[in-house]
C-alpha cells in the first residue's frame, strides 16, 4: 500500500486497519520497549535461552501477521542490524576462555555464545520496531512519544527532521543533477574537491532554510511548543491488547527461569 505523508521516513508505514494499526501510538511504543527489555534480560548462557528466543520470535511474527506486515518488509527492516552483525562476528575471535572448533577454526566458547545472544536479541528488537514503524504514522509516533513525556524540544526536533528529510534530500538530488550535467563523474579521489564544497553548500542551505522557517513560525505566534489536539484516555482493553507482546515474552522468560 502507498505510504502516507512523512516523506522518506514515512515510507516505512503501511496503511491498514488491523487491530495493531488501531492501537494508540504510545501504547505500542510501551509494548515494543517492554518486549525489547525482556529479550535483553534473557540470560545468554542459559541452556534454555534459544528456546526462549524462539518463543519471542513466534510472538513477533504473530503480531506482524495480525498487522499484515509481510516477510519482505520484515527482512528489509533488518538492514539496520548490520553493525550489530559485524560486531557479533568479532566476538568469538577476541573473547577469552575455552576454545572450540567451528568449521576448523578455533573460537572462544563464551564469545560464540555471547555473539549468538547478541544477534538474537538485536534481531528480535529490530523486528518488533519494524512492526511498530509499519503500523504507526511518523507524526502519530511522535505524538505518542510526547504523551510518554519525552522532552518537548526533542519531539519537535524529530518532527522537523521528518518534515524536512525529503526537502534536504530533494536539494541533494538537484545538486547531483547539476554536477552531472557539467560532466562530473566522481570516480576518483579528485572528486573530493567537488564533493567537499558541495557538502558544505548543502549544510549552509539547510541551515538558512531552518532559520527562515523558524522566523516564519515566530511571526505566526510560535511559542516554543507545537499545538496539539485533545488527549483522550486509552481504554483498558486497548492497553491489554498492546501488552500481549511484552507480557507473553515475560511469561516465556519466567517459564525458562523456573524450569531451566
Amino acid at each position: 500500500m502507498a505510504a502516507v505523508h512523512g516523506g522518506v521516513l514515512g515510507a516505512a508505514y503501511l496503511a491498514g486497519d488491523s487491530p495493531v494499526h488501531r492501537l494508540e501510538p504510545h501504547a505500542k511504543v510501551v509494548a515494543v520497549l517492554g518486549f525489547a527489555l525482556v529479550a535483553v534480560a534473557t540470560p545468554v548462557h542459559a541452556a534454555w535461552s534459544w528456546t526462549a528466543y524462539g518463543g519471542y520470535l513466534a510472538l513477533v511474527l504473530l503480531a506482524a501477521a495480525v498487522a499484515g506486515v509481510g516477510p519482505g518488509r520484515l527482512a528489509r527492516g533488518l538492514a539496520i542490524e548490520v553493525p550489530f552483525v559485524l560486531f557479533a562476528l568479532l566476538l568469538p575471535f577476541v573473547a577469552q576462555g575455552p576454545r572450540v572448533e567451528v568449521a576448523g577454526i578455533a573460537v572462544s566458547e563464551s564469545g560464540l555464545a555471547a555473539a549468538g545472544g547478541l544477534l538474537a536479541k538485536a534481531t528480535l528488537s529490530v523486528l518488533a520496531a519494524v512492526v511498530l514503524s509499519a503500523t504507526t504514522e511518523p507524526r502519530a509516533l511522535l505524538t505518542g512519544l510526547e504523551r510518554l513525556r519525552l522532552p518537548s524540544l526533542l519531539v519537535q526536533i524529530l518532527m522537523f527532521m521528518i518534515r524536512y528529510a525529503d526537502v534536504v534530500g530533494g536539494e541533494l538530488r538537484r545538486m547531483r543533477v547539476a554536477r552531472e550535467s557539467r560532466g562530473f563523474e566522481g570516480r576518483n579521489l579528485g572528486a573530493l574537491r567537488v564533493l567537499g564544497p558541495a557538502a558544505g553548500s548543502l549544510f549552509i542551505r539547510s541551515y538558512e532554510r531552518g532559520e527562515r522557517v523558524h522566523l516564519a513560525m515566530l511571526s505566526r505566534g510560535y511559542t516554543g511548543r507545537m499545538p496539539g489536539g485533545p488527549v483522550t484516555a486509552v481504554p483498558v482493553r486497548a492497553w491489554l491488547t498492546a501488552l500481549v507482546l511484552p507480557l507473553g515474552a515475560a511469561a516465556v522468560l519466567v517459564s525458562g527461569l523456573l524450569l531451566g
